[in-house]
């Protein structure tokens, strides 16, 4: 039997939807001679901003870079005890390690798939100062439980939003439940500039020294030095790192963001079609969000139910990309790597659901630039696959 779709039709997992817009801004800026850090990085800040209700934005170069920034801005101090879940990208915790903290895992909801409040609360000690939620696949954390234990032990929340571009917890947009929002860009995201990051803050403070620390610990506005105003000495106020977005970058984002909730109900139908066409399957579904939440529908993670399919989830990565259709495995828990297993003495068995979830997970293709024939194919290939 023939595979679903030709080698020469492959569906890429996570290809961007990108439009005229984008193409036409970035070929505007390259002619304007002005490509790194400038007006149209600042446009791009002010828009997100304003789309996430934001006091204040601060573009960089990722969302790791946002998260590192905001750790070194929080003065965590080394040693200092920051918790996160063991179902996330290695980023997460490698910013909690480059900041000198010490990541501490507590494990996840299985059904919601982000941390689980009662986890965090018994993960708490002495030494605790902040709070690493990650919102995973889209789907907001419950941040009315994180936000009491924080209140309660005077710690830090540095929201993980990589994934939740257009997500809100009762009404909020996420980013700005905590003291830092921390958001990415990069290519497979639901809003893209290739590779770039933004922190949300309500503390000007907090935002200004990110911006001085993401440009070389050069003074606020050095991208300025060169303008058309003449030039611009600048002085550096301490030693700083190279995490800035350029307006090639921003280029992209001015237009993707002007999409964005048109491409979130694009998301919403394929994700909806999914939970239809699939629900009879050897797998299990992720759960719908509940009503104090918007959803960015950013992944669509199901599980696959070993036993019944009679398959392993590996067998079914190598099925379904031998029918030509691109997936993702989001994430095998993080003590399953070896650097973390050798260095924390992380068991994955000692967080069985971010394990169980990890080692069943596959991510189908959930992208605003789907077609109904595409979401077809995605559907019959797992059938197939499934050997339904």
């Amino acid at each position: 039997m023939a595979p679903v779709r030709s080698k020469e039709n492959f569906l890429v997992f996570g290809a961007p939807a990108l439009g005229e817009e984008e193409i036409d801004e970035v070929l505007s800026t390259l002619r304007s001679g002005w490509i790194g850090t400038g007006p149209r990085v600042a446009r791009f800040e002010s828009d997100f901003a304003r789309y996430r209700g934001a006091e204040h934005a601060v573009a960089v170069s990722s969302c790791t870079a946002a998260l590192h920034l905001s750790m070194v801005v929080a003065q965590l101090g080394e040693g200092a005890e920051v918790i996160t879940t063991p179902l996330t990208f290695c980023s997460t915790v490698n910013a909690i390690i480059h900041a000198k903290a010490t990541p501490v895992l507590a494990d996840v909801d299985p059904a919601t798939m982000n941390l689980d409040v009662a986890t965090v609360r018994a993960a708490i000690t002495e030494k605790t100062r902040a709070i690493v939620p990650v919102h995973f696949a889209g789907r907001p954390c419950d941040m009315d439980g994180l936000r009491a234990i924080a209140d309660e032990y005077d710690l830090l929340i540095i929201e993980d939003c990589a994934h939740a571009v257009e997500a809100t917890w009762k009404g909020q947009s996420v980013g700005t439940l905590g003291d830092f929002g921390c958001f990415s860009f990069y290519a497979t995201k639901n809003v893209t500039t290739g590779e770039g990051g933004m922190v949300l803050t309500r503390h000007e403070a907090f935002a200004s020294r990110i911006k001085t620390l993401a440009l070389h610990g050069m003074s606020k506005d050095a991208w300025k030095r060169f303008s058309d105003e003449g030039y611009r000495h600048y002085y550096v106020t301490e030693p700083g790192f190279k995490n800035n977005m350029t307006d090639l970058q921003a280029a992209l984002g001015i237009h993707q963001l002007a999409r964005v909730e048109a491409n979130w109900m694009k998301r919403k139908a394929v994700w909806d079609y999914y939970q239809s066409a699939l629900k009879d399957f050897p797998v299990t579904l992720p759960t719908e969000p509940g009503p104090a939440m918007r959803h960015a529908f950013h992944l669509f993670p199901m599980l696959i139910d070993t036993q019944e399919a009679g398959l392993t989830r590996d067998a079914f990565l190598d099925g379904i990309t031998q029918e030509n259709i691109g997936v993702g495995v989001h994430y095998l828990s993080i003590p399953e790597h070896p650097y973390y297993r050798d260095t924390y003495g992380w068991n994955p068995e000692d967080y069985p659901h971010a394990m169980s979830i990890g080692r069943r997970t596959v991510s189908l293709p959930l992208a605003a630039n789907l077609t109904e024939a595409d979401c077809a194919d995605v559907v019959e290939a797992t059938r197939r696959v499934l050997g339904g």
